[in-house]
């Protein structure tokens, strides 16, 4: 009888020494991320902007974390543009990733406190439900903790509905790097679609995000085709946004008899800023001159040729 008491104690001491174990990971891997912000509204154009700049950094394994946007006041909950003028604060950034608590103080317009970052695990199983594993180890995003991307997640406002949409563009297998890139460059399934149907059907994430830097939408592409110069890989394009090629300055050199050129060629017109009138004056000496021609006659140094 001693020895089952003993036995039954044992057993107890370690079934509470399991809870305690158990119940330890769960609060370790709930302990909220803390980190600072700052803002400033100062950076608002007007006030009709109605927008305010913040900043949140956080040290983890890798480092200091810090980034920042502009916030539109009605995401803020608890904070106005009057309030961030000065005085104490609270105020939270609720998303579907998490919510991120603020409290400080603002002076003259410019504020920074503490914040922490309460994720929501919910968000991981409704991002894999839909192909997206925020739990798989990407090193493309800089860290394999799912709770750094959560936070991430949320200061971006990746969500569920951004993956929807994404997905519905049909667009090939996207990762979850791929959300952030959307959320970063406002990529949705509607531009994707354009871009997929203006003739680039096999564009990645990266190209999206190139067209958006370079402001390339399948009307700049519709009007590149018009003026004769189709069949342009997209690399083509993006040259074209660099150095200023417009539809009107192709349909200039068109005019003028430079209809049939690589996509170099129209780039070195560009930067030798060789206009229609010159190219008229060159092929009145030479109806075939080439462009590599015309280039040397804009620098002065072709042999036979030079054009004031």
């Amino acid at each position: 009888m001693k020895k089952q008491i003993m036995w039954t104690a044992a057993i107890a001491s370690c079934f509470v020494l399991i809870v305690i174990v158990i119940g330890s990971v769960v609060v370790v891997a709930q302990t909220p991320i803390t980190g600072t912000w700052t803002a400033d509204i100062r950076s608002e154009k007007k006030e009709s902007d109605a927008k305010i700049h913040i900043s949140f950094e956080r040290k983890t394994a890798h480092g200091t974390n810090s980034n920042g946007q502009g916030y539109a006041y009605d995401e803020l909950k608890g904070l106005s543009r009057e309030q961030a003028q000065n005085g104490r604060v609270r105020f939270s950034l609720v998303r579907e990733a998490g919510t991120i608590d603020c409290e400080g103080s603002f002076v003259d317009g410019r504020g920074s406190g503490t914040f922490t970052f309460t994720p929501n695990r919910g968000f991981i199983d409704a991002m894999r439900s839909r192909g997206f594993d925020f739990e798989k180890s990407d090193s493309k995003h800089g860290s394999d903790d799912p709770e750094e991307k959560l936070f991430a997640a949320a200061t971006l406002n990746v969500t569920t509905a951004l993956a929807d949409d994404l997905k519905s563009a049909d667009f090939g297998p996207l990762e979850v790097d791929n959300l952030f890139k959307a959320a970063i460059f406002k990529v949705d399934g509607k531009f994707m679609a354009e871009m997929k149907a203006s003739g680039f059907p096999n564009l990645k994430m990266e190209d999206l995000v190139k067209a958006r830097i370079f402001n390339i939408d399948a009307d700049y592409v519709r009007q590149v085709h018009e003026m004769g110069f189709d069949n342009r890989d997209f690399e083509g394009l993006v040259k074209f946004r660099i150095f200023k090629v417009t539809p009107e300055y192709l349909s200039e050199l068109k005019s003028a008899g430079l209809g049939d050129l690589k996509d170099e060629d129209i780039v070195k017109c560009r930067i030798f800023k060789i206009d229609p009138e010159f190219v008229r004056k060159a092929k009145a000496e030479n109806p075939n001159v080439t462009v590599e021609e015309l280039v040397q006659m804009k620098i002065g140094v072709h042999p036979r040729v030079k054009i004031d």
